[in-house]
C-alpha cells in the first residue's frame, strides 16, 4: 500500500503483471466505524420501503441493494455471518407462504387453474376454510408477492445485524433500556459460540466413529453444549457482579411516577397513532398522536435513565458519514411512501387479470439511493468479537 501523492488521494494498491505496466487500484481508506444506530436506521428504513410495495421487481431491487451493501461493508466478525441465516429464514417464509396457499387456497379469485388437488370435506362450522381444491395462478402470484415483501423485510433486519456491532449498539441505548439491551447482546454474542460448540462436538464424534445425527446423536451433542453454555453463563454472571452490574441509584418517588406515566402514555399514543395512520377514518389524528406518543416515550426513557447511572468509554459519535448513511435509507422510505400514494398501480400490481409487473422508473431510482453506504462507509475491518 502506498500513497498516490495527490491532495486528498487515498491509499492505492499497486498491481503489476508480467511484462506489463504497473496498475493502480484505489482502495477505500480505513476510518472510524460508523455509528451502529446509523446502520439500523438505514436497514429499518429499507424495510419500511419494502412494506409500501408488492411489486416483485422493486422488492428484488431492495434485496440486491441491501445484499451489495452487506457484502461491501460488513466487518470480519462472528455476528456478520448472521446475514446468511436471515436469507435462509426469508426463503423459508416464502416457501411456507406458497405451501399454505396451495393447501388452504387463496381468497383471490382466479380462472387460470394450475392443478386441482383432492378437496377434503369440512364440517359446517369451518365455513370459509378449505383443504385442497383448485390452485390458481392468480392466487399463487398474490401469495408470492405478499411473501416476498415479508422476506425482504427480514433480509433488511438481517443486514442491520450483520453491519452493526451489538456491543457498540449497547453503548448507545438509554439508561432505562440498558438491562434489556445487555440481555439481548449477551444472547447475540453467545449464539456463535453455541454453533461453534455444536460443530466441534459433531466433528469429534465423527472422528471417533460415533453417530452425530438422529435422536441419539442430538442428545450426545446437546448435553455438552448445554453444560458449556451454563458454565459460560455462571462465569459471565460472576464477572458482571464483580463490576457492579445491577446497581441502581435512588430516584425520588415523583420522578418514578412521572417516568411511568410518560412511558405508558407514550406507548399508548404510538399504538393509537399507528392505528390511525393505517385506517382511513384516523388520517386526521393519526400523525399528531403518533408524534406526541413518540415524544412522551422518549421523555420517559430519558427520566428512567436516572435509575441506572453509567459512564460511556469512548462513545460513538454521529459523523457526517453516519448521517448520510441513515439519510439515504430514510430517503428511500420517504420516496416509496410518496410513490405508493401517487402511483399505487405501479407499486401494487394486480393479479386479476394476470399481468406482468412493470418497473416504475423513479421509484426504482429512489431504491438505488440505498446503495450509497457502499461508497460512503469506511472500509470493513476486523473488530473484536
Amino acid at each position: 500500500m502506498a500513497d498516490d501523492g495527490r491532495p486528498g488521494g487515498g491509499a492505492v494498491r499497486r498491481k503489476s503483471t508480467l511484462g506489463g505496466p504497473v496498475r493502480r487500484e484505489p482502495v477505500r481508506a480505513l476510518g472510524t466505524p460508523l455509528h451502529p444506530a446509523a446502520w439500523w436506521v438505514w436497514a429499518l428504513a429499507l424495510g419500511t420501503a419494502a412494506t409500501r410495495t408488492t411489486n416483485p421487481l422493486l422488492l428484488a431491487l431492495l434485496l440486491a441493494a441491501s445484499a451489495y451493501v452487506v457484502t461491501t461493508c460488513r466487518p470480519q466478525t462472528p455476528w456478520a455471518r448472521s446475514y446468511s441465516a436471515f436469507l435462509k429464514l426469508a426463503l423459508a417464509v416464502l416457501v411456507i407462504r406458497l405451501v399454505f396457499v396451495v393447501a388452504l387456497g387463496s381468497p383471490v379469485p382466479g380462472t387460470h387453474v394450475i392443478v386441482t388437488l383432492p378437496e377434503v370435506p369440512l364440517p359446517d362450522w369451518a365455513q370459509g376454510i378449505r383443504l385442497g381444491g383448485a390452485v390458481t395462478a392468480e392466487g399463487v402470484l398474490f401469495s408470492l408477492y405478499d411473501g416476498l415483501r415479508l422476506a425482504t423485510l427480514l433480509v433488511c433486519v438481517g443486514s442491520a445485524n450483520a453491519l452493526a456491532s451489538p456491543s457498540r449498539l449497547l453503548k448507545t441505548l438509554p439508561g432505562a433500556l440498558y438491562e434489556t439491551g445487555v440481555a439481548v447482546v449477551v444472547a447475540l454474542t453467545f449464539a456463535p459460540n453455541l454453533i461453534a460448540d455444536v460443530q466441534r462436538l459433531r466433528a469429534a464424534r465423527r472422528l471417533r466413529g460415533r453417530p452425530d445425527r438422529g435422536v441419539r446423536g442430538l442428545l450426545q451433542v446437546g448435553l455438552p453444549v448445554l453444560e458449556g453454555a451454563l458454565e459460560r453463563s455462571v462465569a459471565l454472571a460472576a464477572a458482571m457482579d464483580a463490576r457492579g452490574y445491577g446497581r441502581t441509584a435512588d430516584v425520588p418517588a415523583p420522578v418514578r411516577r412521572t417516568t411511568t406515566a410518560l412511558t405508558l402514555g407514550g406507548l399508548l399514543g404510538i399504538c393509537a397513532g399507528t392505528y390511525g395512520l393505517l385506517t382511513a377514518a384516523g388520517a386526521d389524528y393519526g400523525l399528531p398522536l403518533l408524534l406526541a406518543g413518540v415524544t412522551a416515550a422518549l421523555a420517559g426513557l430519558r427520566l428512567g435513565g436516572r435509575r441506572s447511572p453509567r459512564t460511556r468509554y469512548r462513545p460513538d459519535r454521529w459523523t457526517p458519514r453516519a448521517c448520510l448513511v441513515a439519510g439515504s435509507g430514510v430517503a428511500v422510505a420517504a420516496l416509496l411512501t410518496v410513490a405508493s400514494g401517487t402511483d399505487p398501480e405501479a407499486l401494487h400490481p394486480g393479479v386479476v387479470p394476470l399481468t406482468a409487473p412493470t418497473l416504475p422508473v423513479w421509484p426504482a431510482a429512489a431504491v438505488l439511493l440505498g446503495l450509497l453506504p457502499a461508497f460512503l462507509a469506511p472500509a470493513p475491518s476486523k473488530e473484536p468479537s
